[in-house]
């Protein structure tokens, strides 16, 4: 391993991952490195990842960044969940929403009370129970003390790459414009020395970040590390994005609409609509794609309408000899619970802890590797969920999906749930217990029994205690602002 001390840390690639990365470094490690990022005009990013989930709140606090601020120059909107149209059949739609639902017993999660009462006839749906949902279906938004109501944000990818371009550069990170287009090797040890530009400029460096894209410059093209391909499990291996002229008011909410051979997604922003239709090649051909997704969409399109491919599936290592890959170099789960940029966040929070200062250590390697891996399995298994436990069978790829072999760590939380109503979260896990029970039922999941706390409640216990909690939802939710009134007063970009 690399004994030599870090000093020059290289970033090759901007878009979201990159300045992301470059702004959390600069900010906390600038006045002891130099940091360069590497990007060029002409290789474009992907810059679709613009639904986020409420992880994202904690990076920006840690940088430092007001959020008014940074609202206004995303052209952001807030957002309390996702709705997913057709997924469990066709007409059937459901909220997967941030927060809480109810009130949790030490000994069992709400949904055991709530089952209870459904056995009564007197429990309403589940999402009564959820302040976050409810906010979101009545297209209402404001700040709650002590985080009363759990958030995240839409925004302009290609805008929240600027804003963080600022902040790296104002603390000291550089920008360099180039294509790479040859990468230079130590030739004993295999570490990455440096990069050549087009321009024949070399960049140096000690520690590289691999923020190329699907390409996997240096994790992939350069260390040949392999990639584990989960299409067996997430067939949709193509995506068709288009932004489209605002025609009504913002919800808070992200939309995902199954179709056929796949889904598409709508994302409000304060000035435009991204949408985009994330399909099966095997089913669907491009043409036929972008003709469903024409013809679903509202206003006027702004750009003309651009297809990506890509391979579901994650990089047999995230750090390999001094190089970390970030956000689509080191793998791809398709965006339907927009999980890209808290990836790229966690890759760089967890770099931040282990920063090999002193040079490369295989322990710190290893345990990064270990923790990576874990936590985007846990994503994917949350991700094959929504496909598998459907009651659709209108069209070839739902039949695939339903009756696909799914992994054992996932077959399990099903079997838990429908048998016992249980669902457990591991530490380090992004989705919380309430976030699998919310999807569970959505699909069409009911728990067999429910814990015996339940029944220690008299008739009248249950149902008062039901009812308190969907009065105080109901309560809260009529005393907010609109989305948009919120929004106007808050943090309203300049158009």
């Amino acid at each position: 391993m690399n004994k030599g001390k870090i000093q020059k840390v290289v970033i090759a690639g901007g878009g979201t991952a990159g300045w992301m990365a470059a702004a959390a470094m600069a900010k906390v490690l600038g006045k002891t490195i130099d940091i360069k990022l590497i990007e060029s005009e002409e290789i474009g990013t992907v810059g679709v990842g613009e639904a986020t989930i409420p992880t994202l709140l904690t990076y920006n606090r840690l940088l430092g960044i007001n959020e008014q601020q940074f609202m206004a120059a995303v052209k952001g909107t807030f957002k309390l969940g996702i709705e997913f149209a057709n997924w469990r059949e066709k007409g059937h739609s459901y909220i997967h929403s941030f927060g809480i639902t109810g009130k949790d017993h030490w000994t069992a999660g709400f949904q055991h009370f709530w089952h209870r009462g459904m056995e009564m006839g007197i429990a309403a749906d589940f999402g009564e129970y959820c302040l976050e949902l409810k906010a979101a279906l009545e297209n209402r938004f404001a700040h709650l003390p002590e985080q009363g109501l759990n958030y995240a944000y839409h925004l302009d990818s290609s805008l929240y790459a600027k804003f963080l371009r600022g902040m790296a550069e104002e603390h000291g990170a550089e920008r360099i414009e180039g294509k790479i287009v040859e990468v230079m090797q130590d030739g004993e040890s295999g570490f990455v020395t440096g990069v050549k530009l087009a321009s024949g400029q070399m960049v140096e460096g000690d520690f590289f970040v691999d923020c190329s894209g699907f390409r996997g410059l240096l994790i992939e093209q350069t260390l040949h590390t392999g990639y584990d391909d989960w299409t067996h499990w997430l067939p949709c291996d193509s995506a068709i994005a288009v932004q489209t002229e605002a025609v009504s008011e913002p919800i808070p909410y992200t939309r995902s609409i199954a179709h056929d051979s796949g889904w598409q997604w709508r994302i409000p922003l304060q000035h435009r609509v991204g949408n985009g239709l994330v399909f099966c090649s095997r089913y669907l051909s491009d043409d036929e794609a972008i003709s469903t997704l024409m013809n679903n969409i509202e206003g006027k399109p702004l750009i003309e309408p651009r297809v990506l491919k890509f391979r579901t599936g994650m990089r047999r290592k995230h750090w390999n000899k001094n190089v970390v890959a970030l956000g689509l170099s080191s793998g791809f789960i398709e965006p339907l619970e927009s999980t890209s940029i808290h990836l790229i966040q966690r890759g760089i929070l967890r770099l931040m802890r282990m920063f090999p200062s002193q040079g490369v250590k295989q322990s710190d390697i290893d345990e990064f590797n270990q923790q990576t891996e874990f936590e985007v399995e846990g994503i994917r298994d949350f991700i094959i969920l929504h496909y598998h436990v459907t009651d659709r069978t209108d069209s070839a790829f739902w039949r695939q999906c339903k009756s696909m072999e799914i992994p054992d760590t996932l077959q399990h939380r099903i079997d838990l749930f429908r048998e016992t109503g249980r669902v457990f979260k591991m530490s380090d896990e992004l989705f919380a217990e309430n976030s699998w029970i919310q999807v569970m039922l959505g699909q069409g999941i009911m728990p067999e029994q429910h814990h015996p706390v339940a029944d220690v409640m008299s008739e009248e216990e249950i149902a008062n205690f039901l009812n308190h909690v969907q009065t105080n939802v109901a309560r809260t939710t009529a005393s907010l602002p609109t989305h948009q009134q919120y929004i106007e007063r808050y943090c309203k970009a300049p158009m």
